[in-house]
């Protein structure tokens, strides 16, 4: 008995419609974002996402996944309020995506919070006050306080 030989062939998938991709179930979102990740913003894509999410093809590690890419290598200007807007729409996985959001606010805020207290550290260096005091006042760890010097 001969086996038979699989071959792989590329599909070009910027050429298939949208519509046609959504009738893909469970690889429908995965191959939606594939085809528009690097396009300007990513919250043109929200009602066909939303849509093919809600049909609930994809398990809650999937949407995860999912969401994991678009924030790494998606282009969105506010990926928090694509991931709120995301949650409304599709609310099988709302808790979901709303950690995702809070957690990304949290790095966010504490981001923000970081280069504050580098901007003071550094102002703080340059009137002189000591590397403990200005640890003690900011609040930023010795490692932090030495990327100012480098």
């Amino acid at each position: 008995m001969k086996k038979k030989q699989v071959t792989s062939t590329p599909v070009d998938i910027t050429v298939i419609p949208d519509d046609d991709i959504m009738e893909h179930r469970s690889m429908a979102a995965l191959t939606l974002l594939q085809k528009h990740i690097y396009q300007r913003d990513l919250i043109e894509l929200i009602d066909k996402l939303g849509r093919v999410l809600r049909a609930d093809y994809n398990t809650g590690q999937q949407v995860i996944s999912l969401v994991n890419y678009i924030i790494q290598v998606g282009e969105s200007a506010d990926a928090e309020a694509f991931l709120r807007e995301l949650a409304q729409r599709v609310p099988q996985h709302g808790d979901k995506l709303m950690t995702i959001a809070q957690q990304l606010e949290q790095k966010g805020i504490e981001k923000g919070r970081i280069k504050e207290a580098l901007k003071i550290a550094r102002n703080l260096l340059q009137k002189g006050m000591s590397h403990e005091a200005i640890l003690e006042v900011t609040g930023l760890s010795e490692r932090e306080l030495k990327q100012l010097h480098s």
